[in-house]
């Protein structure tokens, strides 16, 4: 029967479960799948050592990873956009085919320009799943409550995958080398695509009648908000990974002290998890979105990683970035919340989409930003826009707020039609 999206109006949520029910067998695909992909996903770590090999001078090298971050950004868009239009199995299933076509491409470029276009086309597809599985948990899990319940265990599949890929990686690629990686992460990619094939349901495009898509979400000011509230509450994430390793190279702390805090990182992730999520989702159970709790988690974060510029050893270190661990579980259901309240079901995996390229921004930022506030005042600096960071992404809450709670106009063109 046809399907129609009916006007946004006030935010409202699915009515709690009395108990949690058990997954059905899609949401364990796609959740083993997106730590097997993210835990293989050797690509972007191990990006800069393949091109030290190639001997490729500064200013190439700086290009070829700058199109890894377009690609990286365009990537979330265009598969978030194909997710609503052609379908998430066949968006999924195709994104992982190209990603295991053309890692082993990028493993074995060797020229600038196959280097930059297998790297531009690598970053498209790297991160590919996060649109298309978070429209595919919207679409699966009817309540708040239990959307909340796989976000949080999401995000600590991709905590772990993460972890898992470091440890990996520095095993093996001296023995093997940074190529073999690549090969593995494509690898991976086709078993997840196969997975993909079998275990999603086929399902017809859906195809707007006048607008829809992107053209309806660019004039959503929920979204805008929620998506730099966002930013800025992500970069103190991104800073961990960029900043921190500025700091303590400066303070004359070796590569081995890094990776203490990561693993510290790591382990509270894995103990956190399992006690913020079951909270997480009770509060998820409201009628009201999670705005409060983005907010707070941009201040933990913010105030978290901005210690870090007041660390001087491998323990203040290990733990600034052990104290932004819980804003950083409550940021992603929290937003992952306020996101599926927001999105038209018809329009869920665009919206993710956008919603998804914060992540590479800030990724890019992070490092912007640090070193300037480094170059500029050093360590007390670099605390302190960390720290403005977390505040403006909490100051941001407050209009997001007030806009969720008023009705919003119906946007031209929201009716969809799909098959049955």
């Amino acid at each position: 029967m046809p399907a129609t999206d009916l006007p946004a109006q006030t935010v409202t949520a699915s009515p709690p479960s009395p108990k949690p029910k058990p997954w059905p067998a899609l949401i364990w695909a796609l959740l083993i799948g997106t730590f097997a992909v993210r835990a293989a996903g050797f690509i972007y770590p191990y990006l800069p050592y393949r091109l030290d090999d190639l001997r490729l001078d500064t200013a190439v090298a700086s290009a070829v990873l700058a199109l890894w971050g377009v690609g990286w950004l365009v990537g979330q868009l265009l598969c978030g956009w194909l997710a609503d239009r052609i379908g998430r199995r066949a968006t999924l299933v195709s994104a992982m085919l190209a990603a295991a076509v053309v890692f082993p491409l990028l493993a074995q470029a060797r020229t600038p320009m196959t280097v930059g276009i297998a790297a531009a086309v690598s970053g498209l597809v790297y991160d590919a799943p996060r649109p298309i599985v978070s429209a595919l948990v919207a679409d699966t899990v009817p309540d708040e409550s239990g959307r909340a319940r796989v976000t949080g265990w999401r995000h600590f599949a991709v905590n772990m995958g993460a972890a898992t890929t470091g440890l990996v990686g520095g095993v093996l690629a001296g023995p093997i080398g940074v190529p073999a990686l690549f090969w593995c992460n494509g690898l991976v990619c086709a078993v997840f695509a196969l997975v993909a094939l079998r275990i999603l349901p086929p399902e017809g495009p859906v195809r707007p009648v006048r607008h829809g898509g992107y053209r309806d979400a660019f004039v959503d000011a929920r979204l805008w908000l929620l998506w730099l509230a966002s930013l800025l509450t992500l970069i103190p994430v991104a800073a961990l990974f960029s900043v921190l390793p500025m700091l303590m190279v400066q303070d004359g702390l070796p590569a081995t002290a890094y990776g203490w805090t990561q693993a510290l990182s790591a382990a509270a992730v894995l103990a956190l998890t399992p006690v913020l999520n079951p909270w997480l989702v009770r509060r998820a159970a409201r009628p009201s979105p999670m705005v409060g709790l983005l907010g707070t988690s941009a201040l933990i974060l913010g105030a978290g990683m901005g210690s870090a510029g007041l660390a001087s050893s491998t323990a203040g270190y290990s733990a600034a970035a052990a104290l932004a661990v819980p804003g950083e579980i409550i940021a992603f259901v929290a937003a992952t919340d306020i996101l599926n309240r927001i999105a038209p079901p018809s329009r869920r995996g665009v919206y993710a989409g956008i919603w998804g390229t914060t992540l590479a921004v800030a990724v890019l930022c992070a490092p912007v930003l640090g070193g300037w506030a480094l170059a500029h005042g050093g360590h007390h600096l670099v605390a302190a826009t960390t720290l403005m960071s977390g505040l403006l992404g909490a100051a941001l809450c407050l209009p997001l707020a007030a806009l969720l709670h008023r009705p919003s106009p119906s946007p031209r063109g929201a009716r969809m039609t799909a098959r049955p």
